[in-house]
Order: C-alpha cells, then sequence, then structure tokens
C-alpha cells in the first residue's frame, strides 16, 4: 500500500511540475517560439497535467483497493509524462524534430495506463471495507 501511496506522491508532485511547465511556456517561450512550436508546448502541458491527476487517482486506488492494474496504471501514466509530454517539452527547447517520434510511445503508455485504470476500477467490489459513501 505504502508504494501505491508513493506513485500517487510522485504522480502529484509531477502535476506541480506541470503547472510550472506550463507557465513557463506562456511566459518565457511566448515570444521566444513559433506559434506551432508553442502550440506543442500547451499540448505537452495539457496532457501532462491530466495525467499527472489520473497518476493520483490510480495510485490512490491501489492504495485503498490494492491491485496490480490501479498501480500499473499509475506507472504507464507517469511512464506516459516522461515520455510523452517530455519528448515534445525538449522538441520545442532544442527545436529537433526527430524527438516528436518518441511522443506516440508516450501516447501508448497514456492509453495502457487508461486500460488499465478501467481494469482495476472493474474489479473493485465490496469486500467488506469501509468505503468514502459509507458515511
Amino acid at each position: 500500500m505504502a508504494g501505491s501511496l508513493r506513485l500517487a506522491a510522485v504522480a502529484a508532485g509531477l502535476g506541480a511540475v506541470g503547472v510550472a511547465l506550463g507557465a513557463f511556456g506562456a511566459h518565457a517561450l511566448a515570444d521566444a517560439v513559433t506559434p506551432e512550436r508553442l502550440a506543442t508546448w500547451r499540448t505537452a502541458a495539457s496532457y501532462h497535467q491530466l495525467h499527472a491527476l489520473a497518476g493520483v487517482v490510480a495510485g490512490g486506488l491501489a492504495a485503498w483497493h490494492p491491485s496490480r492494474a490501479a498501480r500499473a496504471a499509475a506507472r504507464l501514466f507517469l511512464a506516459g509524462i516522461a515520455l510523452f509530454s517530455g519528448s515534445l517539452y525538449a522538441l520545442v527547447l532544442t527545436d529537433t524534430g526527430a524527438l516528436g517520434a518518441v511522443a506516440p510511445v508516450g501516447g501508448l503508455a497514456f492509453i495502457a495506463g487508461w486500460l488499465a485504470l478501467a481494469a482495476a476500477l472493474w474489479r473493485v467490489e465490496d469486500d467488506g471495507r469501509r468505503t468514502p459513501d459509507d458515511g
């Protein structure tokens, strides 16, 4: 369970990094890169934020209802942030178009993460533990 909460904590930390990188793009890069590259940065930041939140949810689910699928989902979301968003950030900063080829691998990690999270949620059964809805 502690490992799952650590995954959620790492994802939460990545959420903070995503906000900082989004702000960096909006302020420091606005006049430094082409509009197309700025749009790429915004895409990276939005996917980063969304999947950081998804990682928190998956890690929290894994802590609440231990499951390999939920832990895998959290890990896949974190890997997707590194591969998808990371490659797009690097592409914009270095203007190296070849880095865009890494993004689809991160996209596949995101898709696999969502499927793993769906599987984990599907398997959650009432096992007698108190849930937030129990009041």
